[in-house]
């Protein structure tokens, strides 16, 4: 049998209906008016209301950011324990998997095997799972949780009337690196591991569409093919649609204010949309080329130019002490991750509403796009092989990242409070997009290198836009992979423009209200993802071969 987006699968053995395939067909697109091959309701009601969201919010902007902080709000002071839960079961899930017998099972069958060798699939999942992030918040969480938001309420080192307190540098130092690690290890993987494999075993060992609908066969049979299918569709296209319109405007206020820095350009919206409109624009020539062409060589290329920049500010600063950051700063994460995890029982309410939950907010929006593009690149798998590898290596190689440069940042803020710029842009006047440029005027090369991480971000900017539409135009082709390039194109820009519009209606907590409202929703889908995935895997341990 084979998909209609093109790999071959094995015979589907349905242990739950009659066929996995029956009525599928109502999801196949056709070729629209202006060749586009669309699967009429999910695209059509997607494509309306992101025109009708992006003409709103510029017509009435003050109204609209007005709506988007109650939604922040309810978000993160209402629903915090909610969002922790959730989160914290999908790591428990992941466990299960590695440890029971559905670790065995292959992603594509018996006889499957990777069609990307390791590096080219660390690359992939390096460039489109962590994006711009590393940039923006390598220097900026470690040195605000341990001197602002100590994640466990400790004692800041500057204490009353600012004056430093060296003994408490050391285990500040720690719980501030460590919450950096909570935001960006284990936690968002386990989310991306269970779209992931929702989408892998559904598609490659069932034989059905790759989209997200096909995950919820077991739970809703031939209905999936109607209209509950086309809701969980449309839900992940918005998810997925807000979740890079954050990272976007991230990287806009980043690059924007690189250039400032560096070159002393302006720094206002106006420069932030005009960054985001040539970057979407490169995008657009790399979803021209596809996967191979496009999406690949700039993973490849971004991934190389990321370890350079991390070996030289790695050895150009205080080399023991980066290393020193990130090995304390991994111990505490180790010996403290439960209760780092834990929804109830701590009293540091704003430090976990402020920034904990919105991270799994943003995670789970970004589950669709990071989920499939990870799902695409994995066929040949075993399940144990997939989960540990996402869990482990993305999450070691942030550790080691924003361990250095974490450590590196608060040395510099500690050998000299008064001079760093370190201080001035995270403590004293937050400037968060600027952070990164404050430690690099400390380094040799400051120019360059701060140059260089301008690049850097721009390519980050560039791989997440780029996967992103061809994410978006597999959910809304009924999931195809070889959809008309106009209409990856189409999505691309819809990217840009949505991120626009949230930078213009309201700034950073516009992208924080995008990206909560969609994830509360699509939480529940993907905590029904799970019931699917172990009703799948039974199937497959019942049928195939002693």
């Amino acid at each position: 049998m084979s998909t209609p987006n093109g790999p071959a699968s094995p015979p589907v053995t349905s242990d739950m209906q009659t066929d996995y395939t029956v009525g599928q067909d109502n999801i196949e697109g056709h070729l629209g008016p202006i060749g586009f091959d669309i699967h009429n309701r999910v695209f059509i009601i997607s494509a309306l209301a992101s025109v009708v969201f992006i003409v709103l919010t510029l017509l009435f902007p003050e109204r609209a950011g007005s709506i988007f902080q109650s939604i922040v709000a309810f978000s993160t002071g209402t629903l915090d324990w909610y969002f922790m839960i959730v989160v914290d079961l999908f790591i428990l899930f992941c466990v299960a998997l590695v440890v029971l017998p559905y670790g065995s099972v292959r992603l594509g069958g018996p006889d499957a095997r990777p069609e990307h060798g390791y590096l080219s699939w660390f690359a992939m999942l390096f460039a489109a799972g962590i994006g711009i992030g590393l940039l923006f918040f390598g220097v900026l969480e470690p040195v605000y949780h341990a001197n602002v938001s100590l994640p466990l309420s400790i004692a800041s080192p500057f204490g009353e009337g600012g004056e430093l307190n060296p003994a408490a540098i050391p285990e500040a130092s720690a719980l501030g690196i460590a919450g950096t690690y909570l935001h960006w290890g284990i936690h968002g993987w386990a989310v991306y591991v269970v779209m992931a494999l929702a989408l892998s075993i559904f598609t490659y060992n069932k034989g059905l569409p790759f989209s997200i609908r096909s995950a919820f066969f077991p739970i809703l049979g031939e209905r999936v093919w109607g209209w509950w299918g086309h809701v969980i569709d449309i839900l992940a296209v918005f998810s997925t649609l807000f979740g890079l319109a954050t990272t976007l405007g991230l990287g806009a206020q980043q690059a924007t204010a690189g250039m400032n820095f560096v070159f002393g350009l302006d720094f206002s919206t106006t420069s932030q949309v005009v960054i985001i409109l040539l970057v979407t624009a490169v995008a657009l020539v790399s979803v021209w080329r596809g996967l191979e062409g496009g999406v690949k060589k700039l993973s490849e290329i971004n991934m190389v130019m990321a370890v350079l920049f991390f070996f030289f500010v790695l050895f150009a600063g205080p080399t023991l002490v980066a290393l020193n950051g990130f090995w304390a700063g991994l111990t505490t994460y180790v010996t403290d991750f439960v209760p780092l995890s834990a929804p109830f029982g701590r009293d540091d309410d704003a430090y976990r509403q402020a920034w904990t939950i919105f991270y799994w907010a943003w995670w789970i929006s970004w589950a669709p796009f990071v989920g499939m593009f990870i799902a695409r690149v994995s066929r040949g798998r075993t399940i144990r092989e997939f989960v540990i590898c996402v869990l482990l290596i993305p999450s070691l190689f942030i550790f080691i990242w924003m361990g250095v440069f974490g450590g590196i940042a608060l040395d510099q803020l500690y050998a000299d409070p008064a001079g760093s710029l370190v201080k001035e842009y995270v403590i004293d006047n937050y400037s968060p997009e600027l952070s990164l440029f404050g430690m690099l005027n400390e380094l040799p090369l400051t120019g360059l290198m701060s140059t260089l991480g301008i690049i850097l971000a721009l390519i980050f900017f560039v791989t997440s836009s780029d996967s992103g539409s061809l994410v978006i135009d597999t959910i809304t082709a009924g999931g195809k992979i070889d959809a008309p390039r106009p209409q990856r194109m189409f999505w691309a820009m819809v990217e840009g423009l949505i991120a626009i519009v949230l930078l213009l209606g309201g700034g950073l907590s516009a992208l924080q209200a995008g990206v909560t409202a969609t994830a509360i929703p699509f939480s529940v889908v993907m905590l029904m993802m799970c019931y699917s995935i172990i009703k799948a895997l039974n199937g497959e341990l019942r049928h195939r071969p002693a």
